[in-house]
């Protein structure tokens, strides 16, 4: 599956919060799922779809009922994919962090003399 496609399901706040439900909770049924959220079952089963299509969620009948399990292989290419701008913003931090203790040095040495 594509970045696109899973970037575009990560977009909706609902879909990750699927997600989160079934990192947590693990593999449920759709029923289950929807009764979590304030929406029709319908609009719940058409995120789980989006979540599917994006490869990050795998879905299996047991009877009537369909049952879907986190897959996490697609966001771990998303993080390989995040990792050189984690390293940007961990640098940016890091500079800001060195001139910020430099500036309290800097008052504290105009205050001591």
């Amino acid at each position: 599956m594509s970045a696109d496609h899973v970037f575009t399901a990560l977009a909706s706040p609902a879909r990750r919060e699927l997600l989160r439900l079934l990192l947590d909770e693990g593999a449920q049924p759709a029923g289950r799922l929807a009764e979590r959220f304030d929406m029709s079952r319908p609009s719940v089963s058409e995120h789980l779809k989006v979540l599917k299509d994006a490869g990050l969620v795998a879905e299996t009948r047991q009877g009537r009922e369909r049952h879907y399990r986190l897959e996490a292989a697609p966001l771990m290419e998303i993080r390989d994919w995040l990792t050189p701008y984690e390293r940007f913003w961990r640098e940016r931090l890091t500079a800001l962090t060195a001139l910020l203790d430099e500036m309290d040095d800097e008052d504290d040495s105009r205050t001591d003399g």
